[in-house]
């Protein structure tokens, strides 16, 4: 079983940044390096939502709200995926979820029934005016 574990969630001023970390262990089928990962978010009252994701081969998405702001990378000697958020805003205070590995055949922008079912624990960041 894949196992997940975050960290580097913290409180932060606006205009401050954050480097998430997600190592990963446990792949049974596919190594690391071969599976897709991503970052979701959740909000209290919100939906699960993609924030970020990248593929074995590199390639990237970013939801809308986050472009130009945050980077998705990995490590895959590391097993690790990161997620560096910058210029952090008020509406990006959530519980962030390190995802993965991700259906090669395509992600859901949008999990229902929490973040928490689908994934681990998560990380809080919290970002004050």
């Amino acid at each position: 079983e894949v196992r997940l574990v975050e960290s580097g969630g913290d409180s932060v001023q606006a205009g401050g940044s954050l480097r998430l970390s997600c190592r990963a262990s446990g792949f049974a089928f596919h190594t690391f390096a071969d599976s897709d990962m991503g970052w979701y978010r959740q909000a209290p009252g919100d939906e699960c939502d993609l924030v970020s994701s990248i593929t074995s081969a590199g390639t990237i998405y970013y939801a809308d709200s986050v472009k130009g702001r945050f980077t998705i990378s990995r490590d895959n000697a590391k097993n690790t995926v990161y997620l560096q958020m910058n210029s952090l805003q008020p509406e990006d205070t959530a519980v962030y979820y390190c995802a993965g590995p991700l259906d090669p055949d395509g992600v859901s922008r949008r999990l229902t029934g929490g973040c928490h079912k689908y994934w681990g624990q998560g990380t809080q960041v919290t970002v004050s005016s």
